[in-house]
């Protein structure tokens, strides 16, 4: 059950690492489905994230099962942390931007990926 949630993984975070190169997912703005911009320490966060779900899938279940547990715990600690302050930690933006006063519904839009894979990674990696 592992190793295919991981390929599935390297699949959805080779996709988000595209998003950028994709005509028409961003706005005039630069905007990724006109919410957020999505810069290159992002796009390099998922292409290496999806190339840790692709080498895990294919070296075994337990690997697998150990990036989905790891992979998890730290984007959805990011989701939690960027809802909380605006920035995450794992684009470096805490350390970029700092705390940030957005709005509520647009911290919960834009850390709602990170909260989503996160939490699926780590609940599906605690399953025996």
């Amino acid at each position: 059950m592992h190793r295919p949630i991981a390929f599935g993984y390297f699949i959805a975070l080779s996709l988000a690492a595209a998003l950028n190169y994709i005509p028409g997912v961003t706005d005039e703005n630069g905007l990724t489905f006109g919410i957020f911009a999505l810069d290159i320490y992002d796009d390099a966060l998922h292409a290496a994230s999806a190339l840790w779900a692709l080498g895990a899938a294919l070296v075994s279940a337990r690997a697998s099962r150990l990036f989905l547990l790891l992979f998890g715990a730290l984007y959805l600690a990011d989701g939690l942390m960027g809802l909380a302050t605006g920035s995450g930690y794992l684009d470096l933006g805490i350390f970029t931007w700092g705390v940030q006063n957005l709005p509520f519904g647009f911290k919960v839009m834009a850390n709602t990926p990170h909260i989503a894979l996160g939490g699926f990674a780590l609940i599906m990696g605690l399953r025996k």
